[in-house]
């Protein structure tokens, strides 16, 4: 679905129509069965007044009969119709959440802004989830409607004023029905969204678990976790009771209802303008009328739900780009240039800057705002307020954004691991086709000295030379059953060092033009940083790679050291000549 625009309701209609071979069926086979269903009064009536009031044992062995096979089609086509109606709501859901998918792995981004990660999951889960049941209700809605007009005409068969009784009062009834569910779409909507955020809350602080315990920062977060969830409970609550009392108000309006036919039924057999047969057809069909005004109160619960859940699925996929997107294509040479001209954006301050293809430049400032600033623009997750920034001569606004990923690669500090095997995250920076050992081979694998999958008499691969180069392969051998060894999320069973190192070959193994790391070694011991360092000097010889790093393990590798001082350029030149700068020194060697 493209970006901007579309509604709640645009959203809900879209699930509907996307299941609408699954919605006609199950709806005929819902009708099917309700239809058979309002037939059992009538033919116990039909059966009273034709076998038991005239004694015939033939009569009344042709209704068991034809009561024997109105259960067998209601009971099939009840099973059937379920499984389909489920099946159109799963899959409604399951559409629902590739959408949005789709939309916050864009890569002109912006689905992600003021929203927590948590908050985004419980979108694409609990929200996604209720506009699919508004697929699957549908189907019980109009089953249930197909219900109150078959006993609606045998109602009339049997006496008009009791017919006209069901056809005159049903509409009002649904009208009421659908009032009542106004406050319950208002506090479903507010339910969902205090219970997004408090998911959104609870994942961040899992998440930061052992930085909290570091800091003795507990106490704090549980505090601020019982605030949210609080909140939350209470719209849950407030919710509940609104759901409560709509049903209790819908019920006792279509009791009333039953209750009115039954008397008039009574009062019509009392004079005789009816039989005995037709009475118990009548009170039997007023029973029955419970059932569908039941499923109808559920169906309009649901729908109530679905509505507000699908505002804020529309919310997300309607939200506007971080950037907007270009046609151009990266120039695909494997050493690009990069030019930043005037670039300004929150901390950064006029950056002039000139990083030559295939170069080794390092970044160096004290102010993490301006590195963060700086990260963004290269990775276009926003443009600079003010500036240019170029790659080959070609503005980065005017380049696709989706090919601009496959030729920059920003490697964020904390980037996070996935929860497979060490191998299979290395590979996720090398594409699905990349494979230990050989570029193309998916089986007749063995195991290398290192302790990963290697293809049986192959050439080392970008893979390979990504784990020696950052040193993962030693992970990999500490690990039991080597880079096959399964990770936790997020990669907590490894050490923080641990993680920067699979971190680091995910990134190398990518090879794209342009890499720029972050800070890829600051939980690695200085021995191993240093082999670190003089290894990806090598592995990424003839391409561009920007290291915006304080460690001078690093920064001794560097063709050149650019120094941001206050957000803009000050100082250029070889990490060993600027390591005579006080300034410089106390920055690097601190």
């Amino acid at each position: 679905m493209p970006v901007g625009g579309p509604t709640g309701g645009h959203v809900l209609r879209e699930a509907i129509r996307g299941q609408r071979r699954r919605v006609v069926s199950a709806s005929l086979l819902g009708m099917t069965h309700q239809g058979c269903e309002a037939l059992v009064p009538v033919v116990i009536g039909a059966a009273i007044d034709t076998a038991v009031a005239t004694g015939s044992s033939g009569a009344l062995l042709k209704w068991l009969l034809v009561l024997a096979a109105l259960f067998l089609v209601l009971s099939t086509c009840y099973r059937t119709s379920a499984r389909i109606a489920e099946g159109a709501g799963e899959h409604a859901a399951h559409r629902l959440r590739l959408e949005l998918g789709a939309r916050v792995l864009d890569p002109r981004g912006g689905a992600d802004t003021n929203r927590l990660p948590g908050a985004l999951t419980s979108i694409a889960t609990n929200d996604a989830r209720r506009v699919g049941s508004v697929a699957t209700v549908l189907a019980y809605g109009l089953a249930a409607v197909a219900a109150l007009t078959v006993s609606a005409v045998a109602l009339l068969r049997i006496s008009v004023p009791l017919g006209l009784l069901v056809l005159l009062g049903i509409p009002p009834l649904l009208w009421l029905g659908h009032r009542i569910s106004r406050p319950l779409e208002r506090r479903s909507e507010t339910e969902q969204e205090r219970a997004a955020h408090a998911s959104g809350v609870a994942a961040d602080l899992v998440a930061g678990l052992r930085v909290l315990k570091g800091m003795g920062a507990e106490s704090a977060a549980v505090s601020r976790y019982r605030t949210t969830s609080q909140d939350s409970l209470a719209a849950a609550l407030r919710a509940a009771r609104s759901r409560a009392g709509h049903e209790g108000a819908v019920l006792a309006l279509t009791g009333v209802f039953i209750a009115v036919i039954g008397i008039v039924g009574a009062y019509l057999a009392m004079r005789g303008t009816i039989s005995v047969g037709e009475l118990v057809a009548a009170v039997g069909l007023a029973q029955f009328l419970l059932g569908p005004f039941q499923l109808l109160t559920y169906v309009n619960a649901e729908f109530a739900q679905g509505r507000a859940s699908a505002r804020r699925i529309a919310e997300v996929l309607a939200s506007p780009a971080a950037v907007e997107g270009g046609h151009a294509e990266p120039s695909g040479r494997t050493a690009v240039h990069i030019r930043l001209r005037g670039v300004s954006l929150g901390a950064l301050r006029g950056v002039d800057l000139d990083i030559a293809a295939g170069s080794l430049t390092g970044v160096v400032t004290r102010d993490p705002a301006a590195a963060n600033d700086l990260l963004r623009c290269l990775a276009r997750e926003t443009d600079p307020a003010e500036g240019v920034i170029e790659l080959d001569g070609v503005p980065l606004t005017e380049l696709d954004p989706d090919g601009l990923r496959r030729s920059v690669l920003v490697a964020h500090h904390d980037a996070d691991l996935f929860e497979s095997s060490l191998l299979d995250n290395v590979r996720a920076g090398a594409g699905s086709t990349a494979v230990v050992g050989t570029s193309t081979a998916t089986d007749g694998t063995s195991r290398s000295a290192s302790g990963t999958s290697r293809a049986v008499d192959s050439a080392p691969t970008a893979v390979d030379d990504a784990l020696a180069a950052s040193t993962a392969d030693e992970v990999a051998r500490l690990l039991p059953d080597g880079a096959d060894t399964l990770l936790a999320e997020r990669g907590r069973s490894l050490s923080g060092g641990q993680r920067q190192r699979v971190a680091l070959a995910r990134a190398l193994a990518a090879d794209r033009p342009v890499l720029v790391l972050h800070d890829p070694t600051t939980a690695v011991d200085t021995v191993t940083e240093s082999r670190i360092a003089a290894r990806l000097r090598t592995v990424r010889r003839g391409r561009t790679t920007v290291l915006v790093t304080t460690s001078p393990a690093l920064l001794a590798v560097t063709d050149r050291v650019v120094v941001l001082e206050e957000g803009t350029v000050t100082t250029t030149g070889h990490h060993a000549e600027l390591v005579a700068d006080e300034t410089y020194r106390a920055t690097v060697l601190a």
